[in-house]
């Protein structure tokens, strides 16, 4: 985009969020998580209270004038309105997107950057084209390896001079096998302002930094890309045998989260209810186990059916009969056989700990 785009007010973003309730980490530019309890008794999140996370001030775009451009390696070159998309065939799909950096607070050492505890993960019902629509009425060149999503937000990013805007790849077969969207409405409503209004790409079960928002391009190259947010960034390093390995962040771990009991807080010793959430990129849910104390893992009842692309909720009733303090402990396994860690695999930027949480409660 040439000109400037105007920035949403950055203390009004900060003061909706704490109006939602989120946890805010960060106020310019707006990174919040959602708080576990909010998550109780709903297949999806509500948009208030969806977690944020941005890398640049959050932009406003004026629908009417807001153009999608589909170019590069393209037999036919589009230039897409958002009533051009809401009149194409759409889809809707439930999908969860979590940060690559949740839980980044749980490594140890610690890492820089932000602080996520374990609530930068929400789920809502999406709809939008499917990618692949927009991608075959353009015609994919015979020589396109890779795709890049483009966002209207930008800013400077330390190591580089100019300003850097967000912006994404996949490989060609990724973005066409992936159910990717481009995505108009959340949850039955017009897609918010801060989660990408007037347009965005989800893409199921991959990490969150794929699902580019405030999309302006779609752009077909024929190499590997090699933006900021693509190389320098949302990779997995670590030191194996004295060597420095470098991994693209792709799929989501498979990971639980206890959503009831809330932590820290007091039981009546008896039986006892456990709740949460299970989720997984590579599969669906196979199983969770839940453990308290040193007691043998139980395996948990999960409602409903198995879901593709969003997380799983699932049930205990158990019981607790020692009085005193006590740890609850939750780990999921998918269909492709991933189990949750015992403890973090480190890595330089902190992506993509998906260890087993450990809830204290106190049986009275």
């Amino acid at each position: 985009m040439d000109d400037v785009v105007p920035a949403f007010d950055p203390e009004e973003a900060y003061r909706r969020a704490i109006e939602a309730g989120l946890i805010v980490h960060r106020a310019d530019p707006l990174n919040a998580e959602t708080p576990l309890p909010a998550l109780v008794g709903g297949v999806v999140t509500p948009s208030a209270q969806f977690y944020v996370r941005n890398h640049f001030q959050i932009p406003m775009l004026d629908a009417s004038a807001w153009r999608l451009d589909v170019r590069g390696l393209v037999e036919r070159p589009l230039s897409l309105s958002l009533h051009d998309l809401q009149n194409m065939h759409s889809e809707t799909l439930v999908v969860t997107l979590e940060c690559a950096g949740n839980g980044r607070a749980g490594f140890d050492p610690p890492i820089a950057g932000e602080q996520w505890n374990l609530g930068a993960v929400s789920t809502a019902e999406w709809t939008g084209v499917p990618l692949v629509e927009v991608l075959d009425r353009a015609g994919i060149g015979a020589k396109a390896r890779e795709v890049v999503f483009r966002g209207a937000d930008s800013g400077t990013v330390a190591g580089r001079t100019d300003d850097v805007r967000y912006e994404r790849s996949l490989k060609l077969d990724d973005a066409t096998g992936s159910e990717a969207l481009l995505v108009h409405t959340m949850n039955g409503e017009m897609l918010p302002v801060r989660h990408g209004y007037p347009l965005r790409v989800v893409v199921p079960d991959w990490y969150g930094m794929t699902s580019v928002k405030w999309l302006t391009e779609i752009e077909l190259i024929d190499g590997e890309f090699s933006g900021h947010f693509q190389a320098d960034t949302y990779v997995y390093e670590r030191e194996q045998d004295g060597h420095v390995v470098r991994e693209p962040v792709t799929l989501q771990q498979v990971r639980s989260l206890i959503i009831e009991p809330k932590a820290d807080r007091e039981v009546t010793r008896g039986e006892l209810t456990i709740r949460g959430v299970a989720w997984s990129g590579a599969a669906p849910i196979a199983r969770v186990e839940v453990r308290i104390g040193d007691d043998p893992w139980q395996e948990v009842q999960l409602v409903g059916e198995r879901h593709g692309h969003s997380w799983q909720w699932w049930e205990l009733i158990t019981r607790v009969d020692r009085p005193g303090p006590t740890v609850v402990r939750a780990r999921a396994t998918d269909l492709a056989g991933r189990t949750q860690l015992e403890e973090p695999q480190w890595n330089r930027l902190g992506y993509g700990n998906n260890t087993i949480q450990k809830v204290s409660v106190y049986a009275k």
